[in-house]
């Protein structure tokens, strides 16, 4: 049996400020918004990633524990990891958008990386593989 990732959530503060940073800031499409009433599912991944790649689940801390893991859901380590097939254009567009990075571009045996924080804290790498 083949077995995938589908989603993953990530807790944010605010769905709309959570949708125009993943869209606007990071190039992210909206998959789902869909409001329930008492929950909202919203849904994105990056933009042009093929039909059913993972996803990523935006969700809205209901209560004090869940708020207190905004920004650092993974204990202060990189805890998510962006590919890209051009670091130069999506580090460019980055940072004309005002992603911060923590460091500069470096290059590795495994590709160009550098670490990004997202809107709410939380650290990312944006990672062209090496060939």
């Amino acid at each position: 049996m083949v077995k995938t990732i589908a989603l993953f959530s990530i807790v944010v503060d605010d769905y709309d400020r959570a949708i125009r940073h993943y869209c606007d800031d990071l190039g992210f499409e909206l998959v789902q918004d869909l409001d329930e009433g008492r929950k909202r599912f919203v849904i994105v991944r990056p933009a042009g990633a093929p039909q059913g790649a993972t996803g990523i689940v935006l969700a809205q801390a209901s209560d004090d524990e869940q708020r207190s893991r905004i920004g650092n859901q993974t204990g202060g380590r990189v805890g998510f990891f962006l590919h890209t097939d051009d670091f130069a254009r999506d580090h460019a567009a980055f940072t004309a958008a005002g992603v911060h990075f923590r460091e500069e571009p470096r290059h590795e045996s495994y590709g160009t990386v550098a670490v990004f924080e997202d809107t709410f804290g939380n650290l990312w790498d944006l990672l062209q593989p090496a060939d």
